[in-house]
């Protein structure tokens, strides 16, 4: 078995954590970074990531997710937040990035920057967003494997209110919208009713379908 292969098999939704471990910044430093270099359409990036670490706002936020103990006891709380509308300045803005960066201008990609123009901003803000959305749940993914990959224990969350999370944390004057709660902190070794339970998915031949 490949070591990413035994850490995924290691890592799962954590139901409790200990407050008193805390997560040291450099392997924030480093999921985040994981979150950073993941694919998105287009190479736009439509989402960003707030990193919750005081006391009282996790608090907060806990209050309108189930009341779910990992907000408040692990000691970072991510929040995906995507954009609630693609305008023609944020295509813009990582079109223009890619080629300072590059330091070219290719011709295909100004075409196809024009056809992103042509499109995205034409739709409703909710289809816009949705897309968004989805691309924050790829970042979600490059999260799990990296925390998994650090040792820290992650417990990605949709049972959230995410309009009072967009108030709690002002996202509306940003532009964003909270799509995602990820705890990052470490699995108590009591109180978690599922830390010691077998991993259980589904066979391989049942999952994945070749033709």
């Amino acid at each position: 078995m490949s070591e990413t292969l035994r850490l995924l098999s290691w890592r799962y939704a954590a139901k409790k954590m200990d407050a008193t471990q805390v997560v040291p910044e450099e392997k924030v430093e480093r999921i985040l970074e994981a979150i950073r270099l993941s694919a998105s359409s287009s190479g736009l990036q439509p989402y960003q990531v707030l990193v919750i670490t005081d006391a009282e706002t996790k608090a907060k936020i806990r209050a309108h997710a189930w009341n779910q103990s990992q907000v408040t006891d692990a000691s970072h709380l991510l929040v995906f937040a995507a954009w609630d509308h693609y305008s023609a300045e944020r295509i813009n803005l990582m079109f223009d990035l890619v080629n300072e960066q590059r330091g070219i201008r290719n011709e295909g990609w100004e075409a196809y920057r024009q056809k992103l123009l042509n499109f995205y901003p034409n739709r409703t803000p909710e289809e816009n967003f949705q897309h968004a959305a989805r691309q924050a749940y790829i970042g979600l993914g490059s999260a799990l494997i990296a925390a998994a990959e650090e040792g820290v224990d992650s417990t990605p969350m949709e049972g959230f209110e995410p309009e009072v999370v967009d108030e709690i944390l002002g996202l509306k004057a940003l532009g964003l919208r909270s799509v995602l709660l990820l705890p990052l902190g470490y699995r108590a070794t009591e109180g978690d009713w599922l830390v010691n339970l077998q991993k259980v998915r589904r066979s391989t031949a049942d999952f994945v379908i070749r033709r």
